[in-house]
């Protein structure tokens, strides 16, 4: 079923965003914005906030990427990647085994630790690991900014849920002009709608509560419970589901935006890497030293993660 391969996708993404922090490269994390010296490092190199213009070619590059992501594969990121999916969906199934009555009221209860551990993997993006928990209940900004943080997290997913995805969320308003009648889509066939048992599991099970019979709607989030639950029926009469995936990835627009988000993402990573690894800066001061006597300022910046040494002469 789909619900297995969703589940998959969703703990190695869970997983690969807590654990990034705690990868080191260099000496240095993987990726993290350092505050205090204004400089992000990534994969081994230091992007200074002077060099700005590196942060807005990686936006441009994911730009181009959701844009490819959207208009070929549909809504993949809403119904299997989003972290609040992923949250909602684990702490659900956990629910689940203790029982239909509680499920509710348990599912609240779990999203408490699992909102903090969210909360923890932000400040980890920006102060490492190890020193957080060390000031966590020591240093002011880093304890504020977790409290904050977890109680705002535990709000949004305990008590507004999946009505943020349908009507706040502005990745979900944008997929809506991106899609193409080739964009991947779950779509109710039409076409044997007089052999369907009208038992509305797939109704029961959709997260957001649309009936996909209905047609689609801009609400979908594409997590496939409806081909399940269609599934688990219509197999016992060796029918195929109802609803299922339409869509045709493998089309001329698929190709030149893959190329585009490809060649961005190239760009991106040359403009990185074929940096100069130490950068020396030389400046003329607007103020003069008496008897007309220029002064100049020199900054060094070490654009690798690693310490260097360096003699100036």
């Amino acid at each position: 079923m789909w619900r297995n391969y969703r589940r998959t996708a969703e703990v190695l993404q869970a997983i690969l965003l807590t654990g990034l922090p705690f990868i080191s490269f260099k000496g240095q994390s993987v990726l993290r914005f350092d505050l205090s010296e204004l400089k992000l490092y990534f994969f081994g190199s230091v992007i200074w906030i002077k060099e700005f213009y590196l942060i807005l070619a990686a936006l441009l590059f994911f730009l181009v990427l959701i844009v490819f992501i959207t208009a070929v594969f549909g809504r993949v990121w809403c119904g299997w990647l989003c972290p609040q999916t992923v949250l909602l969906d684990l702490t659900d199934s956990i629910a689940k085994r203790f029982g239909e009555s509680r499920r509710k009221t348990l599912t609240r209860v779990l999203l408490i630790p699992f909102s903090a551990l969210v909360s923890l993997t932000l400040i980890w993006y920006f102060v490492p690991p190890l020193q957080t928990m060390q000031s966590l209940f020591s240093s002011g900004p880093i304890t504020g900014f977790f409290l904050v943080q977890w109680a705002v997290i535990y709000a949004e997913l305990a008590f507004l849920g999946r009505k943020y995805c349908t009507t706040i969320c502005p990745y979900s308003m944008m997929q809506n002009a991106l899609f193409d009648k080739e964009t991947l889509v779950i779509e109710y066939d039409r076409s044997r709608d007089d052999e369907c048992m009208k038992c509305h599991d797939c109704v029961k099970v959709c997260p957001v509560g649309i009936d996909i019979k209905e047609g689609l709607k801009s609400d979908c989030i594409a997590c496939a419970e409806c081909i399940d639950a269609c599934i688990a029926v219509t197999e016992k009469r060796n029918m195929k589901p109802f609803p299922g995936y339409r869509g045709n990835p493998l089309r001329p627009k698929s190709f030149w935006l893959g190329g585009a988000a490809f060649l961005t993402g190239v760009v991106f990573a040359a403009m990185v890497y074929l940096r100069p690894e130490v950068t020396f800066l030389i400046s003329r001061d607007p103020e003069r030293l008496p008897q007309g006597i220029n002064r100049y300022s020199w900054s060094l910046y070490n654009n690798t993660a690693t310490p260097r040494d360096l003699e100036l002469s």
